[in-house]
């Protein structure tokens, strides 16, 4: 199972980082990984596997809220299936 993580936000020192620990710490794997910074704004979009992921996917979601919250960004992450789902005409 794959889900899509989007972070959009003012760039700063070590979003990736941030971003990429809270996915090792709760078993989500990157798989490719997508970063730019458009002036002073960062945006990230990654492709992940949760096939392994230690929490309810839900709770995952939450966790990657309170993080951007934290760090002044958005984050959201959806499930494939979802997200697929809504560029699917």
């Amino acid at each position: 199972m794959k889900a899509v993580i989007s972070v959009i936000g003012k760039d700063s020192v070590g979003i990736i980082a941030k971003v990429s620990a809270a996915c090792a710490e709760n078993g989500v794997n990157i798989l490719d990984i997508s970063q730019t910074v458009l002036q002073d704004y960062f945006t990230m979009i990654m492709i992940t596997d949760i096939s392994a992921i230690k929490v309810n996917f839900t709770d995952f979601v939450d966790i990657m809220d309170r993080l951007g919250h934290s760090c002044g960004l958005e984050i959201h992450a959806m499930h494939e299936d979802i997200f697929n789902s809504m560029h699917h005409i």
